[in-house]
């Protein structure tokens, strides 16, 4: 199985999971999804009035450099993680 295969089956299990993770393990999947999807973090930083996009954009650029194959494997592994931990 390749690791994009692997990476898409994480990403159906995540939406099926038993419980909703809490908020800053929503907040790394949600970075781990950007950084193996686009790439490093692009765009400018949202205001501090966006508070929720302002967390999500920062969250993705603390992985700036991280290789999108690298981003996969760890959004596949913290799937695999948050199902046996159920």
């Amino acid at each position: 199985m390749t690791l994009q295969t692997r990476f898409d089956q994480a990403l159906a299990d995540s939406k099926n999971l038993d419980e909703r993770p809490d908020n800053m393990t929503l907040l790394k999947m949600y970075a781990l999804y950007k950084q193996a999807s686009k790439g490093d973090a692009d765009g400018t930083r949202p205001g501090f009035t966006d508070l929720v996009g302002r967390a999500k954009w920062d969250a993705w650029d603390a992985l700036k450099g991280v290789t999108q194959e690298h981003a996969m494997q760890q959004y596949v592994d913290l799937v695999a993680d948050l199902k046996s931990a159920m």
